[in-house]
């Protein structure tokens, strides 16, 4: 998906007139993080600049269309804002969630602290026995229709130009300063030449990097989603609701997904 992105957000810069080839590694993207993402964004961090990138992530996809230049062919996604729910359990986790909260709000993000009172009030189904507090967010923060963003991202950069072939990095050539990718080599034996290198490959990013001599402090951790439907569902949405323990849950439609840390 992030290579897609940024192949479409040059051909959409004024005044780019470089060439665009994308190599993809698995172009049916079957084991691809992008395929096997919950696709939920939130704008609860614990530092700015990742809440603004949050904002301007939420005003792409709810204007998506228009971001497409207004093509009729593009649909609009929907960013479902049934929010994110960080729970604490002890004093000192609630004065931090209330930190986090006066942070989140002056970069303008709609975080609320809840008291055990206000939540039990809003999602009476909670068992808040050793709750003190929590933080909530309901304006875009939820999940959104990934597939369609990379979808549409793919197909007009395509159209503008950009290439996308089956195959791999497997050899980066420094020129002569060291200091900066002149080619590379695919798995297939073909050398081409570049004048910028983006490493966009996810989890095998440190895999690319290493070629050009640069460690990346970046591993794959596997995780899992589980899916479910109850014999009583809830009244309402469940908020993706992060347990002090780490476990995750939220609602999807008429089921639930649940999930919690790799370790």
């Amino acid at each position: 998906m992030l290579g897609a992105s940024v192949a479409w957000f040059l051909t959409d810069t004024p005044g780019f007139d470089g060439r665009i080839l994308v190599i993809e590694r698995d172009p049916t993207y079957q084991s691809a993080a992008t395929s096997l993402t919950n696709s939920c964004m939130r704008q609860q961090f614990s530092q700015e600049i990742n809440v603004r990138i949050s904002q301007f992530a939420a005003d792409f996809v709810n204007n998506f269309r228009t971001y497409m230049g207004g093509d009729p062919r593009v649909p609009q996604p929907v960013l479902h804002s049934f929010g994110y729910m960080y729970m604490a359990a002890t004093r000192a986790a609630a004065a931090g969630l209330r930190d986090l909260q006066k942070l989140q709000a002056r970069a303008g993000a709609g975080t609320r602290f809840l008291t055990p009172g206000e939540i039990d009030e809003a999602y009476p189904f909670y068992n808040l026995t050793d709750i003190t507090g929590a933080n909530h967010n309901l304006t875009d923060e939820g999940y959104f229709d990934g597939g369609t963003l990379f979808d549409w991202w793919k197909r007009s950069a395509r159209e503008r130009g950009a290439e996308f072939i089956a195959n791999e990095a497997a050899v980066l050539t420094l020129g002569p300063n060291g200091r900066r990718i002149d080619s590379v080599t695919l798995a297939s034996g073909q050398t081409i030449s570049c004048g910028t290198l983006v490493n966009a490959a996810g989890t095998r990013a440190p895999n690319v990097a290493a070629m050009a001599g640069i460690a990346l402090p970046i591993e794959p951790r596997k995780r899992y989603t589980f899916i479910f439907s109850a014999e009583q569902p809830l009244d309402r949405d469940l908020p993706l609701t992060i347990d002090p323990s780490g476990v995750h849950m939220r609602s999807d439609g008429r089921y639930y997904l649940c999930g919690c840390p790799p370790d």
